[in-house]
């Protein structure tokens, strides 16, 4: 019997990447940078997961100055860019995907728990879902493994790891939802059944061992659906 639904955040719960993207560029201006990452470039940073470790990843990429962007500068940069993320969500600038709500707040009235599994910040989790449901929807979520809890995030099991424990349930009795590969690696790997819900970032990609792959343009998973599709497990 499904027990769990396991959430993604970020292209899962709602489109954010073009919103994150935003942030960061937003930040660079503000630190003095003269960078800029441009849809295709964010794409490709997109395979690093953290939004600490993407920038490491491009000052390393570019062979900059490491002596200048020490961890502690990444870690102020990427303080300012979750600073301008979560104003930007306060603007309402982030919706849900069509369905998620219905989604959950019918996981809800049948009795299936529910759990947060994002390499994403419990800050950001929190302001995501005031601004897009309201407080009360804090409440709705026992379990919140987001990547500030965990010593490596996806494609790394730790985060899924980490909710199985703390639900107290096996693998066999929850169910993931994510939208892109590294999201898929880590729920495989610690032997929960997935859905993909593609993205607008993650179309296209390789998604080998989901139970099923629902396009962007396809209609989004019901609660039935998603029953129906465990019991094939």
């Amino acid at each position: 019997m499904l027990e769990a639904l396991l959430f993604d955040v970020d292209g899962t719960l709602a489109e954010t990447e073009e919103v994150h993207r935003t942030a960061f560029n937003e930040a660079f201006v503000q630190a003095g940078l003269d960078w800029h990452w441009d849809q295709a470039l964010y794409h490709e940073l997109l395979s690093v997961t953290g939004g600490k470790e993407r920038i490491l990843f491009h000052v390393q990429r570019a062979g900059l100055e490491t002596t200048f962007f020490t961890q502690n500068y990444i870690a102020k940069l990427h303080a300012q860019k979750t600073e301008n993320y979560v104003a930007m969500m306060d603007e309402g600038r982030i919706e849900l995907r069509p369905g998620i709500k219905t989604l959950i707040e019918d996981a809800r009235q049948a009795g299936i728990r529910l759990a947060i599994t994002t390499t994403t910040s419990h800050v950001n989790v929190e302001r995501l879902l005031k601004a897009t449901i309201g407080p009360h929807a804090l409440e709705w979520f026992e379990v919140y493994a987001t990547g500030d809890r965990v010593p490596r995030k996806k494609p790394d099991p730790a985060i899924y790891q980490l909710a199985l424990d703390e639900l107290n349930l096996p693998a066999s009795s929850c169910l993931a939802i994510e939208d892109a590969a590294q999201g898929l690696a880590s729920s495989l790997g610690a032997g929960v059944a997935t859905i993909i819900t593609e993205s607008s970032y993650s179309a296209g990609q390789n998604f080998d061992g989901a139970l099923k792959i629902y396009a962007e343009t396809d209609e989004r998973p019901t609660l039935a659906d998603l029953q129906g599709l465990f019991e094939t497990v």
